[in-house]
């Protein structure tokens, strides 16, 4: 794994000393879709070399199936389409461009590559980036990046060469997010977020949807999952939509080279929900936080609205009713929100969390580390919503029954988790992501142990949240962790605080003062 991760950071480097004075949000298409076009030319190679060695088994240049009549080549498209393969013409796999890497027409090479690939994967239409000929890219660059993404899995053991496409792709896009920070960040979610949502949601089978699915990493993880538990790839059903074209296209992308077969569609999920019968037993999202140009104001009468009309400026109670809208009977969502959400009263939100909270819907509330984020500093927390809480089989098939909670909401504190992996960037450990996990799992499954844990977590009543105003921060209810006693009881400490200020104050120090004292003590002094 070390040598995988030290891979990715090295071809990061490289690729990013190649991006010159290129902003990252146009580099981005150059790089990803170069890595798309290896990674189909890749797999198209791989099952040419088996159809050949099928044609020489027939010591023939084709062979014919006799039920159908039917003539095979090693150019029959559908010898590759029938097996999830993209079919690739020869001027548009990565060995003819890397051989034309050094010429200056390299970028229409790889443009024309692009169409001709669209033009006989019909799935692809209108997908891949067409942008290589564009004269401000500097064609030099260009073919050094090829001749870069060329090295992509050789000589790395035990790894197939497009497992390690796919894996530098999923790496590349969050390190374009971090690049391009605040705007960046919209089309990704950081992994060990996207990681936690699945976790703690178990798909194991039925239809997965995300209503702002951005670049696509919620799918890639839940097929991950699958793989890990032993599932099979074609029990989930894949549903998405996103509203930015440019996003759809990267997601298109992320989600070919894994062989997910997804329904991805375009358009604004609010005004144009594109799967509007869709109920989905798994909801996992990062809708945008507090946006206040969603078209509310058209959207007064709307029927996902059941719990009550959400403010026109904020539509993170948009999101959740929409979300719960799309749940099936046995469904749960996962949906990353502002920290605002769990106890805002800013127009209908309050009632409308009151509602929500009424009506058996509220399974759980994380509140997360700060810093997770490439594109904002808002402090964020998890919900989880359940249709059905009162004790049925897991949703996702896994053998495990699911007891009855419907009088209590799961709180979990995980604001001092996580490690700092760069100057301003936090991230969730695996350890850490089990832990909070778990702890879900045992309060929420049959037959395992569950206890409160002062600071973490806490299994609340209805009629805690009730006294609480409703309010969902994690914080009113985990309490605080036990400390070390110093056999100094807390009134005394108290007096001798304020003893101690008495006595400075009636020397003649200001609060300035001595605040500007406390200060230096720690090494800031003015």
């Amino acid at each position: 794994m070390t040598d995988i991760k030290n891979l990715e950071r090295t071809l990061w480097t490289a690729a990013d000393k190649l991006r010159s004075n290129m902003d990252a949000a146009e580099y981005k298409h150059v790089v990803l879709g170069l890595i798309f076009l290896k990674y189909i030319s890749d797999a198209f190679n791989t099952r040419y070399d088996q159809l050949k060695l099928e044609l020489e088994d027939a010591e023939s240049e084709w062979y014919v199936e006799e039920e159908e009549g039917r003539y095979h080549t090693l150019n029959d498209k559908d010898e590759y389409l029938s097996h999830n393969i993209f079919f690739v013409p020869e001027k548009a796999r990565w060995s003819y461009l890397q051989s034309k890497a050094k010429l200056p027409e390299i970028g229409k090479l790889v443009d024309d590559a692009m169409d001709e690939i669209e033009r006989l994967n019909p799935s692809l239409k209108g997908v891949l980036p067409k942008i290589y000929a564009d004269p401000d890219l500097n064609k030099q660059r260009l073919g050094e990046l090829i001749d870069l993404i060329g090295t992509i899995g050789f000589n790395q053991p035990g790894h197939k060469a497009k497992d390690l496409l796919g894996r530098v792709y999923e790496y590349f896009l969050g390190q374009f997010a971090d690049a391009e920070g605040k705007s960046g960040g919209q089309f990704y979610t950081p992994a060990s977020i996207v990681k936690l949502l699945v976790e703690m949601l178990e798909p194991y089978k039925g239809r997965v949807y995300d209503g702002c699915c951005g670049s696509g990493g919620m799918f890639v993880q839940s097929e991950k999952f699958l793989e890990e538990h032993g599932g099979r790839l074609g029990d989930l059903s894949v549903f998405g939509q996103e509203s930015n074209p440019t996003t759809m296209r990267l997601a298109k992308m992320n989600l070919a080279i894994r062989g997910i077969d997804a329904k991805i569609e375009l358009g604004d999920t609010f005004l144009h929900d594109r799967h509007k019968d869709l109920k989905a037993d798994f909801i996992m999202a990062n809708p945008p936080f507090n946006i206040s140009d969603w078209s509310g104001e058209q959207l007064r009468e709307d029927a996902r609205w059941k719990y009550g009309a959400p403010p026109v400026g904020n539509a993170n109670y948009a999101w959740l009713q929409h979300f719960v809208h799309k749940l099936s009977p046995n469904g749960t969502a996962g949906i990353v929100l502002a920290n605002g959400s769990m106890n805002s009263n800013t127009g209908s939100e309050g009632d409308i969390r009151k509602a929500m909270i009424e009506a058996g819907l509220v399974d759980c509330m994380v509140a997360l580390p700060s810093q997770l984020f490439y594109n904002t500093m808002i402090p964020a927390c998890l919900w989880f919503l359940v249709r059905k809480r009162q004790g049925t089989l897991h949703t996702g098939g896994a053998g495990k029954g699911l007891r009855d909670r419907s009088n209590e909401i799961l709180f979990i504190d995980a604001r001092k988790m996580g490690v700092m992996v760069s100057r301003r960037n936090r991230e969730l450990a695996d350890a850490d992501i089990q832990k909070i996990a778990g702890t879900y799992h045992h309060w929420r499954n049959t037959g395992e142990a569950y206890a409160d844990v002062a600071g973490f977590c806490k299994a609340a009543t209805l009629d805690e949240v009730r006294a609480n105003n409703y309010v969902l921060m994690p914080g009113r209810y985990v309490g605080t962790e036990a400390e070390e006693d110093d056999g100094v009881l807390f009134a005394d400490k108290i007096a001798a605080l304020t003893t101690k200020l008495a006595e400075q104050f009636a020397k003649g120090h200001t609060l300035e003062a001595e605040i500007r004292e406390n200060l230096k003590s720690i090494g800031y002094e003015f």
